[in-house]
């Protein structure tokens, strides 16, 4: 399969156990290039499981993954995609541009392209003036847009986020969902996004995937609702307030939830 026209992320039949432990039961879902898609579902449901078998860093039981049209495996080696966390895991030892240049370090990219590059990053997540700041000086969000940047410093054209708001307050969460999908518009760059919040599931995704209890299995794919975009790269940040407080927005909430509950039930 050609990469320039193989979809973000496929998977067929993935199984994953551990142990006695059904963790995950038969997904098939492709992302396609460009896309945004949510992720939700009961805590211990394998969300982080299965994202973490995109990332190559669980290797499926059963089934089939592919990155770009290559292997997970492959598609790290060749820094095809971006990970991000529910901690921003930043090193107090180095400065906020050596954090986004750390990837780049590792795979033997020169000082003066390193420097270049992070400072193009920084200014893109609104962080030049501190570049030279240690990872304590900055507030949460900020520390999240760090690790924004550090995960793109590679151009993927995948991010893995696994919860990344997940330790911030309310208005902090609501500017990073709007900083992020302004991210995602200006890289292209497709977003699988682990969450537990229903709101932000909807809000940031084209498409949101309901998970089962373990073991997890996808039970219903609900359309994101934006009046006017179809997809992440055709909506305005500026216009993710507007959105907040629209019918549509509220009706996908409802349709999140009902697929939840009978997710439960099956």
């Amino acid at each position: 399969m050609s990469t320039s026209t193989a979809a973000a992320v496929e998977l067929a039949g993935v199984e994953k156990t551990f142990g006695d432990v059904h963790a995950l039961s038969g997904i098939d879902l492709t992302i396609g290039a460009g896309e945004f898609v949510s992720m939700i579902g009961p805590s211990g449901c394998g969300k982080s499981t299965l994202l973490r078998v995109v990332a190559d860093l669980e290797q499926p039981t059963a089934g089939t993954v592919a990155i770009g049209g290559k292997s997970p495996h492959q598609a790290r080696l060749d820094q095809d995609y971006g990970i991000a966390f529910q901690q921003a895991g930043l090193l107090e030892w180095r400065t906020v541009a050596e954090n986004v240049e750390l990837p780049l370090h590792v795979h033997g990219v020169d000082k003066v392209q390193r420097r270049a590059r992070a400072a193009e990053l920084l200014e893109l997540v609104g962080l030049a003036d501190f570049a030279a700041s240690r990872p304590s000086q900055l507030s949460g969000g900020m520390q999240q847009r760090v690790a924004i940047a550090r995960a793109l410093a590679p151009s993927p054209r995948l991010l893995l986020m696994d919860e990344p708001f997940g330790a911030l307050d309310e208005m902090t969460r609501e500017r990073m969902q709007a900083e992020l999908l302004r991210i995602a518009r200006e890289t292209g760059a497709a977003v699988l996004f682990v969450t537990h919040s229903i709101p932000e599931a909807v809000v940031l995704a084209d498409r949101v995937v309901i998970m089962s209890p373990r073991p997890g299995r996808i039970t219903e794919i609900v359309a994101g609702r934006r009046p006017g975009a179809a997809a992440a790269a055709d909506l305005d940040p500026d216009e993710v307030d507007d959105v907040r407080e629209s019918g549509a927005f509220f009706a996908a909430i409802t349709a999140v939830r009902e697929a939840l509950r009978k997710g439960h039930e099956l």
